[in-house]
């Protein structure tokens, strides 16, 4: 992997982490177009650390609170959104990673992101704000987030849109959406460690995979803080379209054998 390959897969992986447009599927994609299929796991743990950064940085004044009360209701908010992720990818893992291996449903998966971010757009602004979610919502929409275990379904656009579902105001619902990532990243992370440290892995340079992981975190910090401005006053149906032509060119792409 060159620096600059890491550099652009750092890009990838920052900005498609936060926005609703599958980070998994894009890094797919774009291990894909650069030959690096066999590096999947080591770079993608690496990349992921580097959005898991972001995002802690961003949150470090919600984490504090956290560590100052564990039992608080933020905790449990983020306990009980975790939770059916949790469930879904402890019964079903060796059935997921082998579709994410084969990718032969990614197109679908971008297709089934789009018509849920379209159909959540269409829902009327709500009011809930972070002091009046409650433990419902919260499991409403980590239900939402384990579905992002397929490769091309965008954990932060069902989780967004779960939360609009729920009448969350859209500013929350981002707000929401990227708070719940961190367990949801760090366990990710802890995971695929374990899965390293069983199988072999292409080597890499450190200084490209330490480019990739700033590119990672620099990028990503952005796109929290864009998407949140972002959906304050515009449309997701953009994203929803987006991953249309993405899914449907990648079922052409697959029918005709060149993918």
């Amino acid at each position: 992997m060159s620096k600059l390959e890491a550099f652009i897969l750092g890009i990838i992986q920052g900005l498609t982490e936060f926005l609703p447009i599958s980070s998994t599927g894009h890094l797919y994609l774009g291990r894909h177009l650069f030959g690096l299929d066999e590096a999947g796991l080591f770079l993608d743990t690496m990349l992921h650390v580097g959005t898991l950064l972001a995002v802690l940085v961003i949150y470090k004044s919600e984490l504090l609170q956290i560590l100052k009360k564990p039992f608080g209701k933020l905790s449990m908010l983020l306990v009980i959104g975790t939770i059916p992720a949790v469930i879904v990818g402890v019964l079903f893992s060796d059935l997921f990673d082998s579709i994410s291996k084969s990718g032969i449903t990614i197109g679908w998966e971008f297709l089934f992101t789009g018509l849920i971010l379209w159909m959540a757009d269409r829902i009327k602004n709500g009011s809930k704000r972070m002091d009046t979610i409650g433990f419902g919502d919260a499991l409403f929409i980590g239900t939402f987030q384990a579905f992002a275990i397929f490769p091309a379904v965008s954990r932060s656009g069902l989780t967004i849109a779960a939360g609009l579902f729920r009448k969350l105001d859209r500013e929350t619902a981002a707000y929401f959406s990227f708070l719940l990532s961190i367990p949801a990243i760090a366990g990710g992370i802890v995971f695929q460690f374990g899965e390293m440290l069983s199988s072999r892995s292409e080597a890499m340079s450190f200084s490209s995979l330490l480019i990739a992981t700033i590119s990672s975190a620099l990028f990503g910090y952005m796109a929290v803080v864009w998407m949140i401005n972002f959906l304050k006053r515009k449309s997701l149906k953009i994203f929803a379209i987006y991953v249309w032509i993405l899914g449907i060119l990648i079922l052409f792409l697959q029918m005709t054998g060149i993918f």
